[in-house]
C-alpha cells in the first residue's frame, strides 16, 4: 500500500509533526471515523468497537492500522486524534474523570512514567512477557525499555522508533569541496564553509531546529548529548552539568549563526521544504526525510542527497537520540480488554512494522531487528536502511520519569534563552538542573 503525499497538508510524519505542534494552543480534536458514544452508554464502547486515542503525527499511520486490523477482525476501530503534547491530558482526565471513553492509547514514549504514575496506562507486563507471538525478544532493545518500562513493569509495546540521521546536499558540498562530517568539530567548519561562500545566494551550510518545542529544539540537543557521551543516557536524570551536556549546548550555540536564519524560528514546516529546494547543505532528521527528497513532486534534489550518522564528539560513539518515539498501550477502563490486547500486539508486529516503514507516508521507523534488518526495508530505502542499521540499535532515550514532561519543558525553555543570547551554555545547563532538581 503507497500513499501519496506532498507538502501542502501533509499527511506523514513530518509535516504532521509540524501541524501538531503549532495546533497545541487550541485543543482541536478531530477523527478519522466518527467518535459516537457506544450503544449500551459507556464511554468504552462495545464488544465489536474498539476506541483509540492517536496523536495527530502519527494520523496517517493509524489510518493504515485501522484498515488493516478492520479487515482481519471484521471489528470496528475509532480512531480520536489530538496534538501530540494533548496526549497525556487527554488519557489521564478519560480515566481520572470516569469519562472511560478509550480502550487504547497511543503515546509518547517520554510520558510513560507520568501515564502508568496516573493511572492511565494499564500493567501489561504478564501479557508481554507470556505470549510468544509478541516476540519481545525482537524488538530493539533500547527502545523496548524505554518505550515501554516504568517502576520495572511493562506499560506498552513500541510501534515507531524515531531517530535523528544526518541528510545532506552532494551538489552543495561539492561546490564547496567539502565532505560529510564525522565529528561536530567538522559540522561546523563545514557549515561555516558553505553559509560564507553561498548565503548570499540564499543557500546555508545547516538547518538548526531550534524552534522552542520539544520535536525542534528538545532533537538538536539531545541528538548532541548522545553523540558527545561516552556511554548511555540516565533516562531518570542526565547530568546537564557533565562535559558532554555542555559541549552539546555549546555545539548548538556555535552551529546558529552560520544556520538557515533564524534557528528559533525554524522548526519542521521551515526547514524541511528549504532542504528539499537545495537550499541547505545539511540538516538532522528523520529517517523519512530519504523519501521526501526522492520524490520529485516535491524535491529538486532527487539523487542529489546523501545521509551518514549523526557527528560525534571527542569522546563519543556513532549514535543519535530517540526524537519522538510512540508506543501504545491499554487504558486500565479498556471495555473489552483481549480486543485491546489484540490491537497492541498486532499494531507491533513484525508484519505491521514492516508494511508501515515500507509505506509512503506513515511515517513510521524500525522498531524491531528483524524489520530493520529485513530485505524489505533495505529494497524501500537502500540508503537511509543502511545508516538506520547503524544508529538504532545504539539510539539514547530522553527522560521517562513521570516528571520527564516538565523537565523536557524546561530544557526548552533555557535552551531557547541561549540561543537568544541571554544564557551561556554553562547557565542553560545549570539552570537546567537546578530546575530538575527542584521537580
Amino acid at each position: 500500500m503507497k500513499m501519496q503525499r506532498s507538502i501542502p497538508g501533509e499527511r506523514g510524519k513530518a509535516i504532521a509533526r509540524a501541524s501538531a505542534i503549532t495546533a497545541v494552543a487550541a485543543l482541536s480534536i478531530g477523527s478519522l471515523v466518527g467518535c459516537t458514544p457506544s450503544s449500551d452508554g459507556s464511554g468504552g464502547g462495545t464488544s465489536d468497537t474498539l476506541k483509540v486515542l492517536i496523536a495527530q503525527p502519527q494520523e496517517g499511520a493509524g489510518q493504515i492500522l485501522k484498515e488493516e486490523f478492520e479487515k482481519k477482525t471484521g471489528k470496528t476501530v475509532d480512531v480520536t486524534v489530538v496534538p501530540y503534547d494533548q496526549i497525556q491530558t487527554k488519557a489521564l482526565l478519560d480515566v481520572q474523570s470516569g469519562t472511560n471513553q478509550f480502550d487504547v492509547i497511543q503515546y509518547w514514549y517520554t510520558s510513560v512514567g507520568a501515564l502508568a504514575d496516573g493511572g492511565a496506562l494499564q500493567d501489561i507486563t504478564d501479557y508481554v512477557d507470556s505470549d510468544e507471538e509478541i516476540d519481545k525478544a525482537d524488538f530493539l532493545t533500547n527502545i523496548f525499555d524505554a518505550y515501554t518500562q516504568y517502576d520495572g513493569k511493562t506499560y506498552g509495546l513500541p510501534i515507531d522508533g524515531d531517530a535523528h540521521v544526518l541528510f545532506y546536499n552532494k551538489e552543495i558540498f561539492e561546490r564547496n569541496g567539502v565532505e560529510p562530517p564525522a565529528t561536530w568539530s567538522e559540522y561546523l567548519q563545514v557549515e561555516k564553509t558553505i553559509t560564507e561562500n553561498e548565503k548570499e545566494d540564499g543557500v546555508y551550510g545547516a538547518a538548526e531546529l531550534g524552534a522552542k518545542n520539544a520535536f525542534n529544539i528538545g532533537s538538536t540537543f539531545f541528538n548532541r548529548l548522545a553523540t558527545f557521551s561516552d556511554g548511555p543516557i540516565d533516562s531518570e536524570m542526565p547530568d546537564l552539568t557533565s562535559d558532554a551536556a555542555l559541549d552539546a549546548a555549546q555545539a548548538m550555540l556555535d552551529a546558529a549563526p552560520y544556520a538557515l536564519p533564524s534557528p528559533l524560528e525554524i522548526g519542521f514546516e521551515q526547514a524541511l521544504p528549504q532542504f528539499l529546494a537545495g537550499n541547505v547543505g545539511m540538516m538532522e532528521f528523520w529517517t523519512d526525510l530519504g523519501t521526501f527528497a526522492q520524490d520529485p513532486s516535491q524535491s529538486k534534489i532527487v539523487d542529489k542527497w546523501g545521509v551518514v550518522p549523526l557527528p560525534v564528539g571527542p569522546e563519543g560513539r556513532i549514535a543519535t537520540a530517540l526524537d519522538a518515539g510512540w508506543a501504545i498501550g491499554i487504558s486500565p477502563s479498556a471495555s473489552n480488554e483481549e480486543l485491546a490486547k489484540d490491537f497492541i500486539k498486532f499494531a507491533s508486529s513484525p508484519e505491521m512494522n514492516e508494511q508501515l516503514i515500507t509505506t509512503t507516508g506513515s511515517g513510521v521507523d524500525p522498531i524491531r531487528t528483524s524489520t530493520l534488518e529485513g530485505e524489505a526495508y533495505k529494497a524501500f530505502a537502500p540508503e537511509v536502511s543502511e545508516v538506520a542499521a547503524q544508529v538504532l540499535p545504539n539510539a539514547q532515550p530522553w527522560p521517562t520519569s513521570p516528571d520527564a514532561p516538565e523537565m523536557i519543558s524546561a530544557l526548552n525553555d533555557n535552551l531557547a534563552l541561549m540561543l537568544q543570547g541571554n544564557l551561556t551554555p554553562q547557565e542553560a545547563m545549570q539552570k537546567t538542573q537546578e530546575a530538575w532538581e527542584a521537580i
